[in-house]
């Protein structure tokens, strides 16, 4: 059953019916997805949820789509993974790595264009299309092709090779545009006036994309038993993926599957593209735009048009935000790798760093259960590493030579 009652600006609360719209016509601000709660609450239990597919569409009573056969490539149902040996090198107790690099096209943007392109479908959308920093490209074009819709992507031009490649081999259109990922956005927001036949995803159906985030939330929270975590950390690219994980945490409260709710949401970026975590340094309300310059790309989004209420969703949880260098993000990939086993994008070491900066501070505390999220994968973005990573040694092809490689004490170690 479809539980949706609509839309609402989010700022001056007007409503408007589930259609193509994301902007409220009287005072622009964005608007979201309503839901009757009752009525969910009415039907739904872990066992119900339990009962549906190992994907997102599991917590489908939660989600603004209604489809019995959604555009679905198995998005979601991701490792929830204890790291201990993690959260001993920070100093830190109960500590979990949400691994959304094992998502079909290897990051968290599968949640979002699944839900996404089943409703752009549903409204009688033919042409897919996105303004991205990588991760959606890939996402779109490889749900776009499932679909059997055409797909239409813009990209910066200096975007990873890797998610390039990953983008055109789904036979889709891929434009490169001289810019930043800001200039990108603004030329699809007015592609969108000039072409209201596509579904460009996060602009005119941005409202439905953005619920996808939501699952993250429904997911941790089923993995752990039913219970929430004290602390996550998310990082911050545009904002909605932390105002959605928020979002998500309460909803479970409103419709009785979480007893209360009262996690911590804290927020990560690169200091190369800072401003929600500036702003909260600084105490301000207002989010000043800035001119990204980082390796981790796929955050790189100078004008984050959710930042306001990312910084507010931190604000209101008692969560704190903060910014890490790129050496300290390299940092971070290695770290997870070494420890867990966790191949991160720079995104993904965006978190672990600022996870460990917060750590450090006190702002993520010993006695919390805290969960990390890591939503992209590291083959993504190997070009960061290609300076810091290689063969340990190189040798001819005899055992002398590797004996005298490795060194006695390591061997020695070795046969304990």
């Amino acid at each position: 059953m479809n539980y949706v009652i609509g839309l609402r600006c989010r700022e001056c609360g007007r409503h408007y019916p589930a259609e193509a719209l994301h902007v409220c016509d009287f005072c622009f601000g964005p608007l979201e997805v309503a839901y009757d709660y009752e009525r969910i609450a009415a039907t739904i239990s872990p066992e119900s949820i339990a009962a549906g597919p190992r994907t997102i569409w599991r917590y489908r009573d939660l989600l603004p789509v209604d489809d019995d056969a959604p555009v679905d490539l198995g998005a979601g149902f991701t490792p929830l993974l204890r790291a201990d040996r993690l959260a001993a090198e920070l100093g830190l107790g109960e500590l979990w790595i949400k691994n959304d690099t094992a998502n079909p096209t290897g990051s968290f943007k599968d949640r979002v264009v699944s839900v996404a392109l089943t409703k752009a479908r549903q409204l009688g959308f033919k042409v897919a299309a996105c303004a991205s920093t990588g991760n959606l490209a890939n996402s779109v074009a490889a749900h776009a092709a499932r679909a059997g819709m055409a797909s239409i992507v813009l990209i910066p031009e200096d975007l990873e090779r890797a998610k390039v490649t990953m983008t055109a081999v789904y036979g889709g259109t891929v434009i490169a545009v001289r810019g930043s990922y800001d200039d990108v956005n603004r030329l699809c927001a007015e592609l969108t006036s000039e072409h209201p036949s596509w579904a460009f995803v996060n602009v005119n159906v941005r409202t439905y994309y953005a619920e996808g985030s939501k699952t993250l939330a429904f997911e941790v929270a089923e993995q752990l038993g039913w219970r929430a975590p004290d602390h996550v950390v998310v990082p911050i690219a545009s904002g909605s993926q932390l105002t959605k994980v928020a979002k998500g945490f309460s909803e479970l409260v409103k419709v009785g599957l979480l007893e209360h709710q009262a996690v911590r949401v804290s927020g990560a970026q690169a200091e190369g593209c800072s401003p929600v975590a500036t702003a909260f340094a600084n105490g301000a309300d207002a989010i000043s735009p800035v001119k990204p310059s980082t390796i981790a790309k796929s955050l790189s989004i100078g004008n984050p048009a959710d930042g306001w209420y990312a910084l507010d969703a931190i604000r209101r949880s008692g969560g704190s935000c903060a910014a890490v260098t790129d050496a300290e993000v390299l940092d971070g990939i290695g770290l997870l790798a070494r420890t867990e086993g966790i191949f991160a994008e720079t995104a993904g070491g965006v978190t672990i760093a600022t996870l460990a900066k917060l750590a450090a501070s006190g702002d993520v505390r010993r006695d919390e259960c805290v969960v990390a999220l890591v939503t992209g994968h590291g083959l993504k973005t190997v070009e960061a590493l290609s300076d810091t990573v290689g063969p340990t040694v190189t040798i001819n092809p005899s055992l002398g030579d590797f004996d005298a490689a490795l060194g006695e004490d390591l061997l020695i170690e070795e046969a304990r």
